[in-house]
């Protein structure tokens, strides 16, 4: 894509789907997060992104790294709890990184900041229950796509929605690590974490929007390099529960 008002309409088109896919999802996040959370993050997200709906309504020439950038100033200022610095304040940071458009490489560029920056902010590794269980893999598997196998960002970014929904699911029967679902401890164990879900609700998101801009079909049949390890967790100490929650909730 290498029309800069095509970017723009993309990301506009992308943040709309986002925001309907979580108003859709609000009550399913509210239920996952009721069982190891604050029963707050459908509510949060859904309040995030319709703000972020009305903020970006009228942007006529803004370049895609303002409005992204803007997306995470907003989601800082109306998101609740943790989600907000995590999501918003990570895509606050990696947005520096769509200075020169988006392409294969800057796009990359951005889901690792991303990344960095959750992990950063939460404090929160592969197998602590939380949305990094789902991000880490997607990234992950986008720029091994994209560099390595020689892909284009359409089929790299369908390989990495599905090792979101791997990484999402793993999360189900691993014992929460990080965040106030920590403190349940093996009560946590076999229930999915709210903020992978949304992750992976997101990423679903981006993929159907860039399929419609870019008229293409592609297959999702992806082995992602770092899916986690499916084994729960067999350590019987609750660990860390203090700090940032990266669950998301």
């Amino acid at each position: 894509m290498a029309d800069e008002d095509a970017q723009r309409e993309a990301l506009l088109d992308a943040i709309e789907n986002v925001a309907a896919r979580l108003a859709t999802e609000k009550s399913h996040l509210t239920e996952l997060d009721s069982a190891i959370g604050d029963a707050d993050h459908g509510a949060n997200m859904d309040r995030g992104f319709a703000a972020v709906v009305e903020e970006v309504e009228g942007v006529d020439d803004a370049s895609v790294a303002e409005i992204t950038k803007t997306v995470g100033v907003t989601l800082v200022s109306t998101v609740g709890g943790a989600s907000g610095p995590l999501y918003g304040g990570s895509i606050m940071s990696a947005s520096g990184e769509l200075e020169e458009g988006i392409t294969a490489e800057t796009a990359v560029a951005f889901a690792e900041a991303y990344l960095e920056k959750v992990q950063d902010r939460g404090d929160a590794q592969v197998g602590a229950k939380t949305m990094v269980d789902a991000l880490t893999p997607a990234v992950h598997t986008f720029k091994k796509s994209i560099e390595q196998d020689d892909l284009d960002p359409l089929e790299a970014l369908a390989k990495a929605v599905d090792a979101a929904e791997r990484g999402a699911r793993f999360t189900t029967p691993i014992r929460a690590k990080k965040g106030r679902a920590s403190y349940l401890g093996w009560r946590s164990v076999g229930h999915r974490d709210p903020g992978a879900t949304s992750t992976l609700f997101i990423l679903e998101t981006l993929l159907a929007t860039a399929e419609d801009h870019l008229d293409g079909g592609v297959e999702r049949d992806a082995v992602a390099p770092t899916t986690p390890d499916e084994t729960p967790d067999t350590d019987g100490d609750r660990v860390d529960g203090e700090g940032t929650d990266a669950e998301g909730g």
